[in-house]
């Protein structure tokens, strides 16, 4: 068949898909139903990316106990998915959109860096310098933009580079009291990635590269010897690369939400087997990586679902998140206009594409950058997270003990925008506290 029939008749199929979801609230249906595969498009024989072949998952289930609970947390009676009404390869179809919208952040931004000047300079000379946005240039050549916000360098304590996620920039969201900013001594570093916003792409980027971005950039800035880290969402495969690249420049990392790949080697195959999001990961990778040019052209339709339906779904979002949707701005890289960019959604394509391949090296097979106690590794999850599934998040934190797991016990994937938990997550990390509040439960039913 053609390809302008094919996608004649794709583009009818999925406007119908649209129209109807957004008459309902539905849920994805159990992977392996025999309507699956109702886009006739054939899911199940799609390859494995082209670079995740070479290793093989891990059979064997580990049994293993949380660092902050004597009991183990029993995860694998709980990998069960509700039953459904629409096909996976039917919701697939949105989720093309939705897979690069998913890891969405928000534009509000932290307080500016206090500088050295005199508190009542005039207000025009203020705004100004208080933005202090500028570039470096790499070894490569590249230039890499970045911000700088809370207290002055000169006056930190404590300084924190803040790693964005897919669709984001250094104008991300980290809801950081300016009371507790001001009170600890805190500097943080936010950076647009390679490709993103005033940051030049780089032709050559890996995992591997991201860590020693940011290594140049904190040399440059001369933050010292040992700086932390905090990613949010995809911003995870930095952070891990951080952890492998450079643990000797980490004064501490958390990981917020962190988006878990599907093939690390290290991943058992039971854990994952029943997530209808490998699938959707799965065919996603297969569209950006042998068809990125109907990927493309498939985005910018006019007839998918524009932002403001994203951030209604249920489908990626929990109770709460919706509700700070309504209180924020939306994906400001995921319009329509940006798309149609084609050097945004290249990046977009090749990020995605990154966190999802086959990497240098296993995370699971990490050891502790801190051995003597000397500081931590955190991740943050939300038990209502849609995005990531909390089980995923609760076998990464027990196969790695030396990590400290938090858990949001009604949160989503936008946890970064709820009172408190910025707050919290800088305490633990700077002050090492524990907070009772956010340590995973075993007594709740599993989503």
């Amino acid at each position: 068949m053609p390809l302008h029939q094919t996608l004649h008749r794709l583009s009818t199929k999925v406007k119908k898909i649209i129209s109807n979801q957004q008459q309902q609230h539905y849920r994805l249906r159990v992977p392996g139903s025999q309507t699956e595969n109702s886009l006739n498009l054939h899911t199940d024989t799609l390859e494995e990316p082209a670079t995740s072949t070479s290793n093989k998952s891990k059979e064997k289930e580990k049994e293993f106990r949380h660092h902050h609970n004597p009991q183990p947390l029993s995860l694998w009676s709980s990998l069960k998915l509700k039953p459904t009404t629409q096909s996976v390869s039917e919701t697939a179809a949105v989720l093309l959109m939705g897979l690069l919208g998913m890891v969405y952040q928000g534009t509000q931004q932290l307080p500016p860096p206090q500088t050295t000047e005199d508190s009542s300079s005039s207000s025009s000379s203020s705004s100004s310098s208080s933005l202090m946005k500028s570039r470096i240039k790499l070894n490569d050549g590249r230039y890499l933009a970045y911000s700088e916000r809370g207290v002055s360098k000169e006056k930190a304590k404590y300084k924190i580079i803040i790693v964005h996620g897919l669709g984001s920039s250094k104008e991300m969201n980290f809801l950081a009291p300016q009371e507790l900013i001001d009170e600890l001594g805190i500097y943080f570093l936010l950076f647009d990635r390679a490709g993103y916003g005033e940051s030049d792409p780089d032709s050559k980027h890996t995992v591997k590269s991201e860590a020693f971005d940011i290594q140049e950039l904190a040399d440059q800035l001369e933050l010292g010897s040992k700086f932390y880290v905090i990613g949010v969402s995809m911003a995870s495969y930095s952070i891990w690369s951080c952890l492998k690249y450079i643990p000797d420049r980490l004064a501490g990392v958390s990981l917020v939400v962190p988006v878990v790949n599907y093939w690390w080697p290290s991943l058992p195959k039971s854990v994952i087997k029943d997530d209808y999001r490998k699938k959707l990961v799965k065919w996603s990778l297969w569209f950006a990586n042998h068809v990125p040019a109907l990927l493309y052209w498939w985005v910018n339709q006019k007839w998918l679902p524009s932002t403001a339906v994203l951030e209604r779904n249920p489908m990626f979002f929990n109770d709460r998140d919706i509700e700070v949707l309504k209180t924020i701005s939306g994906f400001p890289m995921l319009t329509q206009d940006k798309l149609r960019e084609k050097s945004v959604f290249d990046t977009l394509r090749h990020d995605f594409m990154l966190a999802f391949g086959k990497w240098e090296f296993d995370p699971l097979d990490l050891s502790n950058p801190y051995p003597q106690n000397e500081s931590s590794v955190h991740i943050w999850q939300g038990f209502e997270d849609k995005v990531v599934p909390v089980q995923l998040q609760r076998f990464v934190s027990g196969k790695l003990p030396w990590i400290r797991y938090h858990e949001v016990p009604d949160g989503g994937h936008l946890i970064v925008h709820y009172d408190g938990v910025c707050e919290a997550i800088l305490k633990a990390l700077l002050l090492g506290e524990d907070p009772v509040s956010y340590r995973p439960s075993t007594d709740k039913i599993l989503p």
